[in-house]
């Protein structure tokens, strides 16, 4: 077990969390619920508390409706009587049934969820694609409803421009509102531009704890894209178009001598690098198998030198 010691406080919130947050996109989709309940069982034996799920997954599944992810963790957290202890994140706004930002369709969308997870709480609740035509005022005032209620503890956005979020954040303060804690960003070795510099610069004033999602670049970061190497997985085209570029190759490289040298999994280096950028407090990465938790779960345990970040934040500029 993992101590507490390697907890994370996120944002300015009172929530700890384990530095690496649990994807649950693959529940219900790629792992099927016997599999999933294996992978979170293994997560949390390794002192993991902080699981991410949206209301979304996996809608995209020819045959599911979205929800499926959150039922399976429902259904977990039920037969294993830990819902004290974990840190439960979930987001609305693109849920085949309530698409948007409207403060009706915000309420229903997070009582939809409570329902899967079989909870009367969801620990962080995130806008998961901002809408700009919905004024921040509607958003914030329904999210505000939500946690004054104590159906929701803290709430947080993803996809959100610099503009949008520092608008919404002043509303809060202004008005003494529920204020977002954390920001869930597209962030990686890879890609760094979706994150970095403005967006990156108001989440640091504000004190917000970053989530990133495609924290290895579906995969790619794993190292288990080479050249001539056929990957069968369902982000093999996603991933395997980092391999035609320089950066791509140069972050491998530098990847593949600093995991020798820790005598670590390439994906490993790759979260710590990660973990240990301003404002971040726990990647998501995601585990089809419970044979894939080892590399996500050792970010705990790795830290590189500050020779060893410069290089690999050398090699992916």
């Amino acid at each position: 077990m993992t101590s507490s010691r390697s907890l994370r406080k996120l944002g300015t919130s009172d929530l700890e969390v384990f530095p690496l947050s649990l994807g649950g996109n693959v529940f219900g989709w790629t792992a099927d619920e016997a599999t999933s309940f294996e992978v979170l069982d293994a997560y949390v034996a390794a002192g993991g508390n902080f699981i991410d799920t949206a209301d979304v997954y996996s809608a995209w599944v020819d045959g599911n409706e979205g929800g499926e992810s959150e039922t399976v963790i429902g259904k977990w957290l039920a037969s294993r009587g830990r819902r004290d202890d974990i840190v439960i994140a979930t987001k609305g706004s693109q849920h085949p049934e309530y698409q948007g930002l409207s403060a009706a369709n915000i309420k229903a969308a997070a009582d939809a969820s409570l329902k899967r997870l079989g909870t009367d709480h969801i620990d962080l609740y995130y806008t998961h694609y901002d809408k700009p035509e919905v004024p921040v005022e509607e958003i914030i005032g329904a999210l505000d409803e939500l946690v004054k209620a104590g159906k929701v503890r803290h709430i947080a956005a993803s996809n959100i421009s610099a503009a949008r979020l520092q608008e919404s954040l002043d509303l809060s303060d202004r008005e003494g509102l529920a204020r977002y804690v954390a920001l869930q960003p597209h962030y990686n070795l890879v890609s760094r531009d979706t994150y970095e510099g403005e967006l990156q610069d108001v989440a640091a004033r504000a004190g917000l704890g970053a989530v990133p999602y495609y924290a290895l670049a579906s995969g790619f970061l794993t190292g288990k894209y080479r050249a001539g190497v056929t990957v069968d997985s369902a982000r093999a085209a996603g991933a395997g178009k980092h391999l035609e570029t320089e950066r791509g190759q140069h972050v491998l490289t530098a990847l593949d001598e600093i995991a020798q040298a820790h005598d670590a999994e390439i994906a490993t280096v790759a979260l710590a690098w990660l973990a240990a950028q301003p404002t971040v407090t726990a990647p998501i990465a995601s585990a089809r198998i419970v044979e894939q938790l080892p590399a996500l779960l050792a970010v705990a345990d790795v830290e590189l030198t500050q020779a060893e970040l410069d290089r690999l934040t050398a090699a992916s500029q």
